[in-house]
């Protein structure tokens, strides 16, 4: 199969789906890679690390999607990009299509297959191609918080994880699984007050061993808003798989947190948990609302994109070289994947959103 790598084009977005290694295992089981000029720069991955071992460097995005059947990128197409993909091709990519549905319609409209890494579920109910980035966005998410406190960045002024003689930050993160965990992770070794919401008690019982700073709670409504209103950084991370993130803090709670408090909504890109939520790009990364500074950025790992690189391709590999050889029915956990076959609405969770 001829697998296409374009450039991503998303505000300061600098991953790229396979890293030269991985994309020498494509190339080693006889598929042919295809790469834009100069997409693996800003991962640390220069056009000649690509062509050492057997991928082709193709010079524009043009070029790039009409030689490929396969569509291999890490964000969803942007707007300028949906005149590239064809009724032929297969898209493999994040796409969040709950909370996008312009992408949808124009996927819909060009009638080609697509397949979301968010949706590639095993059956034990993971989910490995967005574990990786969940790791990342959980740990970047208390990092980019502790540096949003501070009184220049218009913050409250205060150290998380605190010092002697002095109060420790109060972190609430609204679930418990990969990237809310990672956040509780960082926060806790910080030293910070922390606490956890979730449903599951597995998880909660997992946060409580963090540390004696951790307290995992039941997400009643009455609960979330008192830590919420009490809260120095409020870090969010709901996810129902394929699903518009339900709202858990309503924009009067929010409104009684006091000024320089932080939001982190990292289920931003499914719609955010936080009503007061809106999508940002890390050019411009943050707004403020009744004196809370917010953070949306819809592709927080794109941040550190040499780690994320690495880390997604190593997600990648099995399931594009599945996907190369047998189609998108290969397995179950691809057959999941598949939101839009065809032009026809296949995921469940995106029927339910259009019933």
């Amino acid at each position: 199969m001829r697998i296409g790598i374009p450039k991503e084009i998303k505000v300061l977005e600098g991953r790229v789906a396979l890293i030269p290694a991985a994309a020498a295992e494509m190339v080693r089981m006889g598929h042919e890679v295809y790469l834009e000029k100069s997409a693996g720069v800003l991962s640390g991955y220069d056009d000649a690390a690509y062509r050492s071992v057997g991928v082709q460097i193709v010079d524009n995005a043009k070029a790039l999607y009409d030689t490929a059947q396969m569509v291999l990128k890490v964000k969803e197409p942007q707007p300028q990009e949906f005149d590239l993909l064809r009724r032929d091709h297969l898209l493999f990519s994040y796409l969040h299509l709950a909370a996008e549905p312009v992408l949808l319609k124009a996927l819909q409209d060009i009638g080609l297959t697509a397949v979301a890494f968010e949706t590639v579920q095993e059956s034990g109910g993971g989910l490995p191609l967005l574990a990786p980035m969940s790791d990342i966005a959980g740990r970047i998410a208390t990092q980019i918080g502790t540096h949003l406190l501070h009184r220049p960045q218009g913050g409250k002024g205060i150290l998380l994880g605190g010092l002697p003689a002095v109060e420790r930050g109060r972190v609430v993160v609204l679930g418990g699984g990969v990237a809310g965990g990672n956040a509780a992770v960082v926060a806790a070794a910080m030293g910070a007050e922390v606490v956890v919401f979730d449903h599951s008690r597995h998880k909660l019982e997992q946060m409580r061993a963090l540390g004696p700073n951790v307290t995992g709670l039941y997400p009643f409504d009455n609960l979330i808003k008192r830590e919420v209103i009490a809260a120095d950084l409020v870090i969010g991370a709901v996810l129902i798989t394929g699903e518009r993130a339900p709202h858990l803090v309503s924009a009067d709670t929010v409104r009684q947190m006091d000024p320089g408090s932080v939001i982190i909504d990292i289920s931003v890109d499914q719609g955010g948990c936080i009503e007061t939520t809106r999508p940002t790009n890390y050019a411009n990364p943050t707004f403020v609302w009744e004196g809370v500074v917010h953070f949306g950025v819809t592709n927080m790992p794109g941040a550190v994109p040499r780690s994320s690189s690495q880390a997604i391709s190593a997600a990648l590999i099995p399931y594009v070289l599945q996907l190369a050889d047998h189609g998108c029915d290969a397995t179950e956990a691809l057959r999941k994947g598949i939101n839009v076959r065809g032009g026809e609405i296949i995921h469940p969770a995106l029927q339910r959103k259009l019933a």
